[in-house]
């Protein structure tokens, strides 16, 4: 009898361990990337604030040729939404909404991930002058994760996951903005 206590106590304890190390994981990730495109700010801000033109440099709008989109309201302005759904696990089912524009400054948006995981998260692109025909252009993402599911952090680099995506992203807006006739 004694000798299973001990085995029991031990089990308790090994399960338990990862949830006492929950307690003292950070909760929250903040992911940025940045890049330099050859184009005035304004043009720049004028292309990234509407949403559908996501689908031309987001990576994540490429990952899956069959995935369905859907919109409402009027892209470019707050409370425009972009839906998805795609059988791609790596893609899955969500949305993403405008919540916030400052005219040439910065692009605010809430994501709705509803498939393969439940989680909202927040966005946002900015823009500023490096000189005149030069914009800084930042891509950013903020989320959460709460205890015990924070331990993930531990296991996981969304920086590299998430930011690596960022930044091709950002990469195919500048080539898409620096070499497309469509905005010569």
């Amino acid at each position: 009898m004694k000798i299973l206590k001990k085995v029991l106590l031990a089990i308790l304890i090994i399960v338990a361990i990862p949830f006492v190390i929950a307690l003292f994981v950070k909760n929250d990730y903040a992911i940025e990337r940045e890049v330099v495109i050859s184009k005035p700010k304004q043009e720049v801000f004028d292309y990234v604030k509407f949403l559908k033109n996501q689908d031309n440099f987001s990576k994540w709008a490429s990952m899956d040729s069959n995935m369905e989109k859907s919109f409402r309201g009027i892209d470019g302005t707050v409370g425009f939404v972009s839906a998805w759904a795609s059988e791609d696990d790596d893609v899955g089912v969500g949305e993403q909404e405008i919540t916030s524009i400052a005219d040439g400054e910065r692009i605010e948006y809430e994501l709705r991930f509803i498939k393969p995981f439940e989680a909202t998260d927040q966005a946002y692109m900015t823009t500023e002058s490096v000189s005149e025909n030069e914009t800084l252009v930042k891509w950013g993402f903020t989320g959460r994760m709460n205890y015990p599911m924070n331990l993930m952090l531990l296991f996981m680099d969304f920086e590299e996951m998430i930011g690596d995506d960022l930044q091709t992203g950002l990469l195919n807006l500048k080539n898409i903005l620096e070499n497309s006739s469509l905005n010569e």
